[in-house]
């Protein structure tokens, strides 16, 4: 028979009680391959370059709802169709003297139906490169529109439900706050977890800091990056890139975490998303003849290069061409190459990635917003902007501009709006 000493019991427990650790040991785990702790300690979470940056987050951005100005949307005969040549002269005649330069396509049912050029892409204060539909630009927010669907085909393929909640597939060393157990993934995608920043970030510490902080008002609609940013962490969980509980100890845990879900993420995307579009090695780092960014007049001022925006992605990011993020959107609207038409066609209607949904005489009309600028727009920033449309009747539309909009800078998505339902005739 064993002796149970009363007095060791006693004295462990008043060690815990007093927070000394007894004999207790974590399991740390080794870098994977590819990462060395020598990377993670000189590796920054939060870039200068990406600090004070601006993006969408105004009234219009944050709206599900689209009030044309003078009332209501008009109603037309039942003969009324979309004329694409009234909408390519009104759209240009609108906006080409109020930028530095812009590239837009429309097609219809993939197929190549308007196409406007204007102007610079890179100014002759740089390399004098005129617009093109293969030159890429920071997409912005349309970044999400691609992780809404990386995230539910991922889902899918796992069976996990869309309603599920997120806080097992959250990195296990972070702390919970409260109601952290209430959002699932259709609350990230739909802007409605309760999270509110109140800003643009979306760095693995604002993360991490805010899921610690819990959130109020699971439900309520609060436009946030980091919901996006959670996205690409959970990714990478759910695709056993990385375990929910790997430590990699106290002063590595924040950079591997970041460093591994980033490439994770990049890789399913482009393997799960973008490969079976035709896209190529898309990226979030500058590439050679990518379009910058300007002020609007730029009065031959060098342009602004956004620099690599990989600790924004999940919410921002990616750069993209027009015809890429067209090719995307072709692809997983019609030809299940990505997920199935009707899959895409039920990510639009719950509004998984998409800003605004709007009945038009011709049907519904689905939209997504980008904008990333270095000040605020009334001090004429440099910005960058990107508009995805998915029109009725296989109609889809992107527009790329490298400035703001005329003085006041003009919302792009409600210029394209307007003029869409100018051209309804």
């Amino acid at each position: 028979m064993k002796t149970i000493n009363i007095f060791s019991i006693l004295s462990i427990a008043f060690a815990l009680c007093a927070g000394m650790t007894v004999n207790a040991q974590i399991t740390v785990t080794p870098p994977p391959a590819g990462f060395t702790t020598q990377q993670a300690s000189s590796y920054e979470i939060s870039p200068v370059h990406l600090r004070n940056i601006q993006s969408n987050e105004e009234v219009e951005q944050r709206s599900f709802t689209f009030t044309r100005p003078g009332g209501k949307i008009e109603a037309v005969p039942k003969t009324a169709a979309f004329k694409s040549n009234v909408f390519a002269q009104k759209f240009h005649a609108a906006i080409k003297d109020q930028v530095t330069g812009y590239a837009m396509q429309l097609r219809k049912n993939g197929a190549v139906n308007q196409t406007l050029i204007w102007n610079w892409a890179q100014t002759p204060a740089n390399s004098s490169f005129g617009w093109t539909l293969d030159r890429r630009m920071h997409v912005a927010s349309v970044s999400k529109l691609v992780t809404a669907i990386a995230m539910v085909k991922l889902l899918d393929e796992k069976g996990i439900s869309l309603d599920a909640k997120i806080i097992n597939y959250l990195p296990h060393y972070w702390a919970k706050g409260g109601n952290i157990n209430q959002i699932s993934f259709r609350h990230l995608l739909t802007h409605r977890s309760g999270f509110s920043t109140g800003g643009s970030a979306s760095d693995f510490n604002t993360m991490k800091g805010r899921v610690a902080a819990g959130v109020a008002g699971v439900g309520s609609y609060d436009y946030e990056n980091l919901n996006f940013g959670l996205c690409r962490i959970l990714i990478s969980v759910i695709n056993g890139n990385i375990a929910p509980n790997a430590n990699y100890g106290p002063a590595l845990n924040d950079q591997l975490w970041d460093m591994i879900t980033i490439q994770a993420y990049r890789n399913y995307v482009q393997a799960k998303v973008f490969t079976p579009a035709g896209v190529n090695n898309a990226g979030f780092a500058p590439v050679a003849g990518g379009a910058l960014a300007y002020r609007f007049p730029h009065n031959n001022q060098a342009g602004w290069n956004s620099g690599d925006l990989s600790t924004m992605s999940g919410g921002a990011g990616w750069r993209l061409s027009v015809n890429e993020v067209l090719r995307v959107m072709d692809h997983a609207r019609r030809k299940n190459t990505i997920v199935n038409a009707a899959r895409m066609q039920a990510i639009l209607d719950g509004a998984l990635g998409i800003d605004q949904i709007i009945n038009t005489p011709l049907g519904k009309l689905y939209n997504k917003n980008g904008a990333w600028r270095d000040g605020a727009c009334e001090n004429n920033p440099r910005m960058e902007q990107c508009v995805a449309f998915f029109l009725p009747n296989g109609f889809e539309l992107v527009v790329f501009v490298n400035s703001r909009i005329g003085a006041g800078c003009t919302s792009l998505r409600n210029l394209v709006t307007e003029t869409y339902l100018d051209s309804i005739q």
